[in-house]
Order: structure tokens, then C-alpha cells, then sequence
């Protein structure tokens, strides 16, 4: 039986175990984002023979921050090491076609299984904890499967399912608190210094270049919410849920922003020069990414 920690779960990236997927099956477009556009497929230029990136430690001075803020959720090793067998693209081509399609899938499924171990944590989601452990095993058992049916897999159905238990975990959360409801809301932008959103549900909120310095997160539902270039600068998340660690990178802030206690202060945030612009435009897998949830 799986357990809810995001490592023994193999939710974390592990770029030493991966054939350097997001940097090959993933297209992105020239933007403030990404230097070049890069057809699904076409390794990036800068993707060495090893898999590494030669501009790994340059990649914000070197016009790819999007790749910083990008986050497999470890689905990049799955794929690699267990779908695969440890054979790559470059030792096996002709099972390229099929790697690059069953990436982005696996990508859901570690996402949702992110955020089935982060509902099984929230004590208020106690009455269906049950629900959603068995929810977390089938969506484990799934990215076990062989690529064929991997690659088939109906995974917009599945993610409907995971979804409406998401939504039941966000409501008990929530509760009593009567925070305001801004799901999918047009908010780039935005002028929202100091407000109050404590328990604000901002599912798929487009958050883009929001100015949020101050704001009260307290509690708040942040899943799928778009929060690039937002400034997050002394505002209080502390509690907020369903919020990645990708979300944070994608954004700005600075040692007075408070973040729940598994997430950490982007390095970036240190040195204003090196953080992210509010750019709408294409990122790594856009198209794959779960969609946002209402």
C-alpha cells in the first residue's frame, strides 16, 4: 500500500534517472519564458549527449526560465527507468514515438498522485480519507502500467474522478470560513495588495503578474491556479493547499512571504534580477498539464 510522502511516492524529479524527457517531447515557444521555439520531439540544443542540460546553472541569465519553474512531479524517472526498462530514445528509437506520448500522461497521473497525498494529510478531508487512499492506489497502480495502455489511457476520465474528490477535500477545508470564491477568475494583473483571501477558493485562477504582496493566502485552494510572474512579497500562504512547489518558482517573493511548511523559498526571490516576468505565453508541456480545476 502506497504511503502520502511525495518521495517514497517517487514524486520528486529525479533528472539523474531520466532521459531528459521534458527537454525533448515537450514543445515550447520563443517568449520571455524560452530563448527558441522547440517543436514535440526535437531535443533541445542544449541537451547534451548525457541527458544534462550544458545550461543548466545558466538557464535564467540565459533566456530559459521556464525550464527552472517546470516540474515532472518525477514522472521523468517513471517513464524512464520502469515504463521503459532503462532503455532511452537514443538506444531504442523507435520506441521514441511512444515515450513522448506516454510522458505527458504519466505527468497527470504523478500530479494528481501529488495531490491525493496532500489530501490525505488535511484533517478536516478525515471523512474521506477513505475514498481518497483508494483513489491514490488505483492512480499508482495506473503508472505501472505498460506503455500501450498508458498511451491509450483515458486520463481526462480519470482526472475527472480525482477531481470531484479534490473539490469535497477543498469544501471540508474550507468550511466555516466562507472565503470568497474566485475559481478560474481573470485576475492577471491584478491589484490585489493586502486583500483578504484567507480560505479563497482560486482554483485555476489566472493570477498572472497579480500584485499580492501582503495578501492573506491563509488557507487558501490553490490548485492549478496560474501564478507566474505574481508578487507574492510578504504575503501569508500558511495553510494554503494544493499548492506546487512549481507555483512558488514561477513567481516572485521574498523573505516575508509565508509558505505552508513543505514548500520553500525559491532561490530566485533572493535576487530580483533573476525572477520571472509575468509572460502568458507557452512554457514546457502547457498542453499536457493538468487542467486547471473549477
Amino acid at each position: 500500500m502506497p504511503g502520502t510522502n511525495p518521495r517514497e511516492l517517487g514524486l520528486l524529479a529525479d533528472c539523474e534517472s531520466c532521459f531528459g524527457l521534458c527537454c525533448v517531447a515537450l514543445p515550447f515557444s520563443a517568449s520571455a519564458d524560452f530563448a527558441t521555439d522547440k517543436d514535440a520531439g526535437q531535443p533541445c540544443h542544449n541537451l547534451r549527449d548525457d541527458f544534462r542540460c550544458s545550461i543548466h546553472q545558466q538557464l535564467r541569465q540565459r533566456g530559459f526560465p521556464g525550464c527552472t519553474v517546470y516540474d515532472c512531479f518525477g514522472a521523468g524517472q517513471k517513464v524512464s527507468q520502469v515504463t521503459f526498462e532503462a532503455r532511452s530514445w537514443r538506444e531504442a528509437p523507435g520506441t521514441a514515438r511512444q515515450m513522448y506520448a506516454v510522458f505527458p500522461v504519466m505527468r497527470q497521473l504523478h500530479e494528481l498522485l501529488w495531490y491525493l497525498a496532500e489530501a490525505l494529510t488535511l484533517e478536516p478531508a478525515t471523512p474521506i480519507h477513505p475514498e481518497l487512499r483508494h483513489t491514490l492506489e488505483e492512480t499508482e497502480r495506473l503508472t505501472r502500467e505498460g506503455a500501450h495502455v498508458l498511451e491509450k489511457l483515458d486520463v481526462a476520465a480519470h482526472r475527472a474522478d480525482v477531481n470531484a474528490l479534490l473539490l469535497r477535500t477543498s469544501e471540508l477545508v474550507r468550511a466555516g470560513r466562507e472565503g470568497k470564491d474566485r475559481r478560474g477568475a481573470d485576475l492577471i494583473g491584478a491589484k490585489l495588495k493586502g486583500a483578504g483571501l484567507r480560505a479563497a477558493n482560486l482554483r485555476g485562477a489566472y493570477l498572472i503578474g497579480a500584485d499580492l504582496r501582503g495578501a492573506d493566502l491563509r488557507q487558501a485552494d490553490l490548485i492549478g491556479a496560474d501564478l507566474r510572474g505574481a508578487d507574492l512579497a510578504g504575503a501569508d500562504l500558511t495553510g494554503a493547499f494544493f499548492l506546487t512547489q512549481a507555483q512558488l518558482n514561477a513567481a516572485k517573493g521574498d523573505a516575508a512571504t509565508l509558505l505552508p511548511a513543505s514548500l520553500t523559498h525559491p532561490a530566485h526571490w533572493a535576487d530580483p534580477r533573476t525572477a520571472p516576468g509575468p509572460d502568458a505565453r507557452s512554457r514546457p508541456g502547457r498542453a499536457s498539464r493538468t487542467p486547471r480545476r473549477r
